[in-house]
């Protein structure tokens, strides 16, 4: 099997953390390195939360970047109500001291790109880093074979204010700056898709009973963001946005949506929200993918069977049920 080289540009943040732990199980994947730019917390403590990740992945060879620490325009705003004060569910790990996290996210997505054919880039995050480098060196990205971002919401309401997605929401005038200056379409995986990928009590429950050390992280940091779910939107257990990205990513037919163009408001009572030509009233190129549909058994199954290797029959035989 040939791997797919990626860079993955991330926030983590807990469902960042999950789609980190997805990627690095995912044998289809060769992450080249991680940058962190700030968004569901501060750049600098992403990046440590992004180690700790890659600790318990044994993948601490890759190279962990911190990029930008603020949004291009406006002030930044965390979601550390939402993630925990540390970004991992107020679990307050130790920092790992097998390995450091590097300055220059944003070189490194530039340098990554010159130097390497057909790298594609998983952004799970704000899109600050992704436009700092476009503004620096737009012609590295001809050589960019895919771009997912987890962003965006189209027939659905947001998820930080009635309209905007959170990761458009923080840095509008990254995203907009990125939809309209990327030579590559979006894949644009956003909440139409990713508020249909609950991580349950039942799954929760499920996973306990398999791999012991995987299942006590996922459990521990996904309580506090269950919490959150619950206080918020009355959801029972929390919605998982990021793993999304990574998995679809991999298998194309976990997602369906259909091309359009697309552009994030930047300033004013709809900051944030990514507008959506879906009849082609202004006649521009497509510039995304826009996701619609999402078979979300298929992902869960990936999702747990890539977690807990060796209990595929097991997982095989629930699958539909959780």
């Amino acid at each position: 099997m040939q791997k797919r080289k990626v860079i993955i540009d991330c926030d983590p943040g807990i469902d960042d953390s999950l789609a980190l732990l997805l990627a690095l199980n995912s044998p289809e994947l060769e992450v080249l390195g991680i940058t962190v730019c700030s968004g569901n917390v501060p750049a600098k403590l992403g990046a440590k939360n992004a180690l700790k990740t890659l600790q318990i992945c044994s993948s601490l060879h890759i190279p962990v970047y911190v990029g930008e620490e603020y949004p291009l325009k406006r002030e930044l705003v965390t979601a550390q109500d939402t993630h925990g004060d540390d970004g991992l569910g107020e679990n307050f790990y130790e920092d790992v001291n097998e390995a450091k996290f590097y300055e220059g996210g944003v070189d490194f997505i530039i340098d990554t790109l010159n130097n390497n054919d057909n790298v594609s880039i998983i952004a799970l995050g704000p899109l600050t880093n992704i436009a700092k480098a476009l503004m620096k060196d737009k012609k590295a990205f001809n050589n960019l074979d895919e771009f997912v971002s987890m962003g965006g919401a189209f027939r659905i309401h947001g998820n930080c204010s009635p309209v905007a997605e959170f990761n458009y929401w923080v840095d509008p005038h990254g995203a907009d700056y990125v939809y309209k200056n990327l030579p590559k379409k979006i894949h644009m995986v956003g909440l139409d898709v990713t508020r249909k990928i609950v991580l349950t009590p039942n799954i929760i429950e499920f996973i306990n009973r398999l791999d012991k050390d995987m299942s006590k992280y996922i459990t521990e940091i996904t309580r506090f963001y269950i919490d959150f779910h619950w206080d918020q939107e009355k959801i029972i257990g929390c919605v998982i946005n990021d793993p999304l990205a990574v998995a679809y990513f991999i298998d194309r037919n976990i997602c369906k949506g259909f091309e359009s163009f697309v552009e994030v408001v930047e300033d004013g009572i709809a900051m944030g929200q990514s507008i959506v030509d879906s009849f082609n009233f202004y006649k521009k190129e497509n510039n995304a993918i826009v996701l619609t549909d999402v078979d979300k058994n298929k992902f869960m199954s990936m999702f747990l069977k890539r977690m807990f290797n060796g209990y595929d029959d097991i997982i095989d035989s629930i699958e539909g049920v959780i």
